[in-house]
């Protein structure tokens, strides 16, 4: 299957830079894949849409401030990184990715926060946070294993920055308008974008109507905003995120299932999260560790029966995904409807149901 398949044209206009003022004003596509109709519609009307009974799963990771920049200890030149998760074997250790990574090879010391000049001469002294260079992987990817003092939680808020994507030039006021409202779990280093549209007054809403809420985390990484690089979609391979599905969410998500009730995704990654918990004959039991999973048409879903999004990039692995749970065809014409009616798209943008 070519990679064309999943492209598109989108004005740049139609990127949106910023949140709007209220999280649940953004507009809200329906799509109907019985009936293969479109309808337009607000986010804070979903509790009119949805039917009561309906199970929302939602991703509550949270966003670290992943982005840090730096310099090497020998000579200065500024580096940046992005990390992405903590080795298992050594919470010390991440893996991130670095730029310009060519300049950073095995051995390389970084120095974080410690003033220009500082790194230059070699002066780690005064750096609250320094890294060693301790592993080397493809397109990007090192192993840095850090030092610093106090806890590096505390470090990393202080000196890293949000990791917004690179289509976002501007500045966010509010750092907190690229966390959901019910982020809890630390790890991502980036946002699990169809829950940004969600209030507390629309959850209390959704509730009201018995619209139930399931929670599970997948952090986001590597894996989610990947470009693809090969022409052949069966020939891209994802990186691993970690995730995990309790057993009381597991439980209650079973239980609904089993009732009959439909299983909403709140996201891409809540979605894949779930499908990875999930057995081949639909078995939903309790799961904690890595998913590689890459979903593209063709795939049989087994758990999840509609899907809340956002509106994704061309040729990625997030509009696969889509057009995997609604059919491609359908999914590009609603793109190009979007387009027409001139829909905010991406990150910050609007939000597609899929029923």
């Amino acid at each position: 299957m070519d990679v064309s398949l999943f492209d598109y044209d989108l004005p740049e206009a139609l990127i949106a830079q910023k949140p709007l003022e209220r999280r649940d004003a953004s507009r809200l596509m329906v799509l109907d894949r019985a009936r293969q109709s479109i309808a337009h519609r607000r986010f804070d009307e979903l509790p009119n849409i949805l039917r009561p009974g309906d199970v929302l799963v939602m991703n509550d990771s949270k966003v670290i401030p992943a982005r840090l920049f730096g310099e090497k200890a020998d000579t200065g030149a500024h580096i940046e990184v992005l990390l992405l998760h903590p080795l298992a074997e050594n919470a010390d250790t991440w893996e991130a990715l670095v730029r310009p990574a060519r300049r950073v090879g095995l051995g390389t010391t970084l120095i974080f926060g410690a003033g220009r000049g500082n790194a230059a001469s070699g002066d780690e002294r005064r750096a609250p946070l320094v890294a060693r260079v301790v592993g080397v992987g493809e397109e990007g990817v090192r192993q840095l294993s850090f030092r610093y003092r106090g806890r590096f939680e505390d470090v990393l808020s202080a000196l890293g920055e949000m990791p917004l994507p690179p289509y976002i030039r501007e500045k966010l006021d509010d750092p907190s308008r690229y966390q959901t409202v019910y982020a809890r779990e630390r790890g991502s280093v980036a946002a699990p974008t169809a829950g940004l549209h969600f209030t507390p007054e629309l959850l209390s809403a959704l509730r009201a109507r018995g619209i139930d809420s399931v929670m599970l985390t997948l952090h986001v990484g590597l894996g989610t905003f990947r470009p693809v690089q090969v022409e052949a979609v069966e020939e891209h391979r994802m990186h691993s995120e970690f995730f995990r599905l309790t057993p009381e969410a597991a439980s209650a998500i079973a239980r609904a299932k089993a009732a009959g009730r439909r299983i909403v995704a709140v996201g891409t990654t809540a979605l894949r999260a779930l499908e990875s918990a999930t057995s081949e004959d639909g078995v939903i039991t309790a799961k904690e560790g890595w998913t590689d999973l890459f979903i593209y048409p063709g795939y049989r879903f087994r758990a999840v029966d509609a899907l809340i999004t956002n509106f994704h990039l061309p040729r990625s692995t997030l509009l696969m995904l889509v057009a995997a749970f609604a059919g491609r065809t359908f999914v590009l014409d609603a793109y190009r409807e979007a387009v027409r009616k001139r829909y905010r798209f991406y990150s910050f943008g609007d939000a597609m149901l899929v029923v």
